[in-house]
């Protein structure tokens, strides 16, 4: 009884104790640890215990767990006696370091699926007792795989072509890769095998079409791939090819061959010909018909190729004619006909080279000619502007002095510097005054406007040197024509130029020239000259029968009023503005 009661005081110190002292795993770190290997490679269970200060591992053990609850071992490390291997793990297994108390991990030299189950490693340590970890260890089978073809024949219903098989752990995966158009079955075996069926209708064209096994598994990173190609068999399909397509009598090495395309290759190939055994001098070589002498006309006739394999038989004919002659060109009429044809490219060529210098010549030539015309149009224009100036610089524009008293002033102007003459000069180079410019033609130069211009005489040394007495006897005539004609000096218009003082105000038609106020009508704007001089040097008759004409004129169509000589009023008269516009 104090036994008992000592006992239980010992308890709360012993657990004491025991909760004080925990185990220290360098790998693995957690008590249950779960892990993956694959068949037939070697498997590594780790387990690492750290001692403490004053501590020693003692004894290292392994065991496996069995489905009933019981433990097999598998091998034992004293750290004295050694290590020890149990059962039928002797051989299979080792402790992977040199010193198990230290490195406790077991290796599994080449695993099998039998050895897929839990694993406990025990370390038995002093003073502080026994420690453990259990690895929980899971076996894959990589996939066994195989896949077996299938003959098929052209013609047959829908059948299988091919199988694939794979065996695994955990169980494989399995596709097709093919373009053919069929049908794929998979089906899951006992034991952990899969399988799978592909199924078509077998035509010729998919002879040697690809058709792969696809196996898929965890353990691969890729799928595997079992090559295949399906295999159809179907009869020959002959046909006979020539050496040549002209036959003609005296034709050498002349040859037919037989070609087929059936599966399996034709074995047997035969030529026959249907007038009867073949021509003498020819043989059979392989699928070869050949003539080891020149064609005769009695060759002619019709040539059959009969091939055979395992699935059938197929044959055909050949019309073979042999000509007197060859109906081919010679090889000088070829060359001709490539003569003609590279000459005719070339003068292709040329023309093409031709049409377009000749067009590029004329575009060229364009250019220049739309250059020219361009400059010609600028340069007319030029001087129409140029003219239109000159015309418009011929007028006054200057509106501090009247267009009536300015051309008054002009008329003056001129008659103060200038020596009227109404008679044409008895001297050569000499030219009137008043009756203005004779031309080689006999007219009257005009100016712009239509009227007589004034020119001076500019041959005062003439006139004052060699002429006094002519000079003195042209006074008296213009005196005596002044008095018969009442003809002013001052004025230098014909009659049918003079204009009258119509001009008016804005908006006012114009007026009959009033008789009391003559004097106030403008001066014409240029000088008249009423007598033409046809030649320099003339007589003085002549001369005498144009002033009495001047002097007629001047009397019936014009008067003198105020030191101007105006025109008689008439119904059909023209009268111009003194700047050239009708009113």
């Amino acid at each position: 009884m104090e036994r008992i009661m000592e006992g239980a005081r010992c308890l709360p110190l012993l657990l004491l104790i025991a909760l004080g002292v925990q185990s220290v795993f360098v790998e693995p770190p957690e008590p249950v640890t779960s892990l993956r290997s694959m068949a037939e490679a070697q498997t590594r269970l780790p387990c690492r215990y750290q001692v403490q200060t004053g501590e020693k591992v003692v004894q290292v053990t392994w065991y496996k767990e069995l489905p009933g609850g019981s433990k097999e071992q598998i091998i034992t490390a004293h750290f004295k006696d050694g290590h020890t291997e149990f059962g039928r793990y002797s051989g299979r297994v080792r402790f992977e370091g040199g010193s198990p108390t230290e490195n406790s991990a077991l290796l599994i030299l080449s695993t099998e699926e039998s050895d897929e189950g839990t694993y406990t490693c025990h370390i038995s340590t002093f003073p502080n007792g026994n420690f453990e970890r259990h690895i929980t260890l899971v076996v894959w089978i990589v996939p066994i795989s195989t896949l077996e073809p299938i003959v098929l024949v052209e013609g047959q219903s829908f059948s299988l072509a091919a199988s694939c098989r794979a065996v695994g752990r955990p169980p494989p995966l399995l596709s097709w890769d093919t373009d053919l158009p069929g049908k794929s079955t998979n089906r899951t075996n006992v034991g952990g095998s899969v399988s799978s069926y592909y199924s078509l209708h077998p035509l010729r064209n998919m002879n040697g079409k690809k058709l792969d096994c696809l196996v898929w598994h965890p353990s691969l990173e890729q799928p595997r791939r079992i090559p295949n190609h399906l295999e159809v068999h179907y009869p020959p399909d002959a046909a006979i090819s020539a050496s040549t397509d002209d036959w003609f009598k005296g034709l050498e090495k002349a040859e037919l061959s037989c070609r087929s395309g059936g599966n399996p290759k034709p074995h047997n190939i035969t030529w026959t010909w249907k007038g009867g055994a073949l021509p003498d001098g020819t043989s059979v070589i392989g699928e070869r018909l050949v003539f080891g002498r020149a064609l005769r006309l009695n060759d002619s006739g019709v040539y059959e190729c009969v091939v055979r394999n395992t699935v059938g038989v197929g044959q055909t004919e050949y019309m073979l004619t042999v000509t007197e002659s060859s109906q081919r060109t010679s090889p000088l009429d070829n060359q001709l006909l490539i003569i003609i044809g590279a000459a005719a490219g070339a003068l292709v060529m040329v023309l093409i080279v031709v049409v377009l210098l000749v067009n590029r010549y004329h575009r060229h030539r364009t250019k220049k000619l739309q250059k020219e015309l361009s400059e010609k149009t600028e340069e007319i224009n030029t001087f129409s502007r140029q003219a239109s100036f000159r015309r418009l610089n011929s007028v006054s524009t200057d509106p501090r002095v009247p267009t009536e008293d300015y051309s008054m002033l002009r008329v003056d102007s001129r008659m103060k510097n200038s020596e009227m003459s109404l008679e044409r000069p008895n001297y050569k180079g000499s030219q009137s005054t008043l009756g203005g410019k004779w031309t080689p033609g006999g007219g009257v130069e005009v100016d712009e406007l239509g009227r007589p211009v004034v020119w001076g005489d500019g041959r005062e040394s003439l006139r004052g040197a060699e002429m006094d007495g002519e000079k003195e006897e042209r006074r008296r005539r213009v005196e005596s024509y002044l008095k018969n004609s009442n003809m002013s000096l001052d004025s230098g218009l014909p009659s049918s130029l003079v204009p009258l003082k119509a001009q008016q105000e804005e908006g006012v038609g114009s007026r009959e020239p009033d008789q009391g106020h003559q004097a106030d009508l403008p001066p014409p704007e240029e000088e008249w000259a009423p007598t033409p001089s046809a030649a320099e040097e003339q007589d003085n008759d002549d001369t005498d029968s144009s002033s009495y004409q001047i002097s007629e004129a001047l009397t019936n169509h014009f008067y003198y009023s105020n030191g101007v000589l105006r025109p008689k009023p008439h119904s059909n008269a023209i009268l111009l503005h003194p700047r050239g516009q009708i009113i």
